[in-house]
């Protein structure tokens, strides 16, 4: 699996802790369910073989699951790959949401420990501090409530210990973001699409900054109650003129919005996949940009 020249760089290429990669990638959350390994490791395969070169994933992703696939499918790993984790969570399998907060300093080290067990590896290559301060999703309370600067020192103990190579956020608000800048943020995951633009300051900080940015929930519809940006009347015209689905408009949308955006759409299908990568080759001109915008 080791790239080439001739390989695809789906969306082009971008930024990503100080490799260069394309700006499309994969969200493995998908990947959690339960059934053989077979579809799972078909879908990593062959997302590398098209291009994809940054996958996004956390051991509570089906209680370590995602990634024990991940290593079935990619170790050894290729070393032009980008292997983004998470922690502020860990696996509750007979919970309500199936994880619950781990927030604490020895958490996060504890969830870097259980990351790099279950995908093998040396050293993870990004490491997302998910913070839980608001709405929507889990909020801290308690012992869970912990001050961010403790956080951002146990992140960059890590790092400098040589267990993580680098360190980003999640979930996490303008003032927060521009907060942890002396530590070295390369990337920001907050949920944003066109039905959901709320973390736009965010997204205005990472601008500034140079911080790639990796929309969740890139279609909408991930949390109760929201719409879906594929039910958008405009979504719909502009993917019926330009002859694609909506969805690989929500997705080019996101593209053209901003030159840091670095994309991680999940799925369970190999066609699926395909389309969302082909999604890096659409473009949208000043019409369609205006409608969607509008």
């Amino acid at each position: 699996m080791t790239r080439t020249d001739a390989r695809p760089h789906p969306g082009g290429l971008a930024d990503l802790a100080g490799r260069r990669v394309a700006r499309v990638g994969y969200g493995a959350m998908q990947l959690r369910w339960a059934g053989t390994d077979d579809e799972p490791v078909g879908v990593l395969r062959r997302a590398v073989e098209l291009g994809v070169d940054h996958l996004d994933t956390a051991e509570f992703y089906g209680d370590g699951v995602v990634n024990r696939r991940i290593r079935a499918a990619l170790a050894p790993y290729d070393e032009h790959l980008v292997v983004v984790t998470k922690v502020g969570a860990t696996p509750d399998p007979g919970g309500e949401h199936a994880l619950r907060l781990a927030q604490k300093p020895e958490e996060l080290r504890a969830q870097v420990e259980d990351n790099l067990r279950s995908l093998g590896a040396e050293r993870l290559d990004v490491v997302n501090l998910r913070r839980a301060d608001v709405e929507p999703g889990l909020v801290a309370a308690g012992d869970q409530v912990v001050p961010f600067d403790d956080q951002l020192a146990t992140m960059t103990a890590l790092r400098d210990e040589g267990k993580i190579g680098a360190i980003g956020l999640s979930h996490v608000s303008a003032e927060q973001l521009r907060h942890a800048l002396g530590v070295g943020v390369v990337c920001v995951q907050n949920a944003y699409s066109l039905v959901d633009r709320g973390s736009e300051p965010v997204l205005d900080v990472c601008r500034e900054q140079g911080i790639a940015w990796m929309p969740y929930f890139p279609l909408g519809g991930g949390w109760p109650g929201q719409r879906q940006v594929t039910d958008l009347p405009a979504v719909v015209e502009v993917a019926g003129r330009l002859g694609v689905t909506p969805a690989q408009v929500a997705l080019a949308w996101l593209l053209a919005h901003a030159r840091e955006t670095m994309l991680i759409p999940g799925t369970r299908s190999v066609a699926h996949l395909e389309q969302n990568l082909a999604a890096g080759d659409v473009e949208l001109d000043a019409a369609a940009m205006a409608a969607l915008e509008g």
